[in-house]
Parts: C-alpha cells; structure tokens; sequence
C-alpha cells in the first residue's frame, strides 16, 4: 500500500506540472457506496488527447501498451491505465494529504467499454460484457463443464434461447465479480466450487444477489453484497463487494451506486438514477 500511495503522490505532482487539464478532487465513496466509472473506447478519437493519456504511464507501461498489436487494442489498454489512474488520483488526496481510509479498485473492459469500480474499506469485483454477446458453444454444455448444479438447472429451465443466453451472461459476470472481489483467479475459485442465485425479493420487486460455497456457505453468503445493472444500454454491468464490517452483516442494505461516464481531463458526466443505468437484481440505490 505504501508503494502505491508513492507512486500515486508521485503521478500528482508530475501531471499537475506537465499538463494543462485540472486534476480536480472527488469525493470520496461513503461505507457500502460503489463508484463505477467507465469509458467508450469509440468516443476517443483526438490523437493529442491519447498522447496526452501516454505521458501518464511509467517507461514499462508504455512499453507493454505498444508492444500489443493494432491500434485498437493499444487504444483500450492505454485507456484502460488511464481509467485507473485519474479517478483514484483525484479520490486520494484528502486536505492533510493523506488518505483516510484504503481505497479498493477493480477494472474490466470490453471491446466496447471500460469500467472501474472504487470503494473504501471494502474489496471490490467489477465485471462487463455486451449484452449482445454470442456464445460459440452450447449455452448448456458450456454451464454444466463451469457452473454449479443449481445454475445448470436453472438455466435449463428456461425455453426461450434468447432468454437463456442472457441469463448465462449476467450470471457468468456476477461470479467473475466474485472470484475478482476474493482477489483470486479463475484457476484459484473454480466457478463450480460456489453458486449465485437470487431470493427474497423486496415490496420494491428488488431480489437480493446471494453467493453459496461448499466450503463456507454461511461466512461467504452473508459477507458479500451483489448488484446488476444494465449500462449505457449496450452492457451489462455486476459489482460485487464486502459488507460494510462496522454494521450487522445480516441487515439487507442496499448497496449504494455512483455511475460516471468520462473521458478523463475532459468531462464527467453522473448517469446514476436516468435510463443509462437500469437495476437488474441485487439491492441498489443509485446516488
């Protein structure tokens, strides 16, 4: 964490010196509230902008990002790093200059989009994908080789193909939020070793997202807190993060959301609460 702080500190001070865009401050996340910013890798077409996102990134950095091949990728790896790095650049100063509470970052990106997520005091896992996304392989073939029984028969209930392949791929996301929330690979949280399922929904018609694992299904369902949403209309979106550890784990509370689309230095627009952000599942309020 130390190291981090350093070089955070550090990429302050030299971006206020080397550029001309503001690095205004951010509030920081309040306990059990995301922020979710992303960008539309699309929208960037000022080559003097991209420069400018290059002088942010360390001699290894730049080095790996034009070492990939084609522009396009380059393009969202580049905006990839700046993603991270502007957002937790304006959260991490506080009016002493230090950060009062450990910030959590997570990132995940598509062709199409990229989002970070961004706590304190809570692990966090982001994960997106294109609601348009096709499957190669057999929608139930494919769950029963990398999902639990339940989610195997959940998904083979449903007649409608469309439907199904839609509900594969807000439940293939919300474990890839889990598994990044734990900090672990794929390899590391096999996705059959644990179950994500929906219940008790609310007079508001919201269900709670819940996780149950064979090793620790009491500790791991009661821990975590789940949202889905649809994002910019194009994406679906799942965040998953730990509880709040000052407050009774037991209690329902929503998970309470910020959504920005940016594009860093130029402008930051909060689409939380309008049509660009529409709850699926999970315990949201959108602040």
């Amino acid at each position: 964490m130390f190291s981090f702080m350093q070089k955070m500190r550090s990429f302050q001070r030299n971006f206020s010196v080397s550029s001309s865009f503001p690095l205004l401050p951010l509030q920081l996340p309040s306990p059990m509230e995301t922020h979710v910013w992303f960008v539309l890798p699309d929208e960037f077409k000022s080559v003097s902008l991209l420069n400018q996102y290059m002088e942010l990134l360390s001699p290894c950095e730049k080095e790996n990002v034009l070492s990939m091949r084609g522009d396009q990728l380059q393009k969202r790896a580049l905006l990839a790093r700046t993603l991270v790095r502007t957002p937790i650049a304006r959260l991490w100063e506080s009016d002493d200059g230090q950060c009062p509470s450990p910030l959590h970052f997570n990132i995940s990106h598509t062709s199409s989009l990229i989002a970070c997520g961004v706590t304190v005091n809570s692990p966090i896992g982001i994960d997106v994908e294109e609601k348009q996304r096709k499957i190669k392989n057999n929608i139930l073939a494919f769950a029963r080789r990398y999902f639990s029984l339940y989610e195997v028969e959940h998904l083979s209930a449903i007649s409608d193909s469309e439907v199904q392949r839609q509900e594969f791929v807000k439940l293939w996301i919300l474990k890839e939020a889990y598994v990044k929330a734990l900090g672990r690979g794929f390899s590391a949280a096999p996705f059959k070793t644990f179950t994500i399922h929906e219940k008790d929904a609310t007079n508001s018609g919201a269900s709670e997202v819940v996780v149950e694992s064979s090793d620790h299904p009491v500790s791991l369902t009661n821990n975590w807190q789940f949202g889905l949403f649809e994002l910019a209309s194009s994406h679906y979106a799942a965040v998953c993060m730990e509880k709040d550890k000052t407050s009774d784990v037991a209690m329902r509370v929503p998970m309470r959301l910020t959504v920005r689309k940016t594009i860093p230095f130029v402008e930051d627009i909060c689409i939380s609460g309008t049509d660009a952000v529409v709850p699926i599942a999970g315990l949201i309020k959108q602040v």
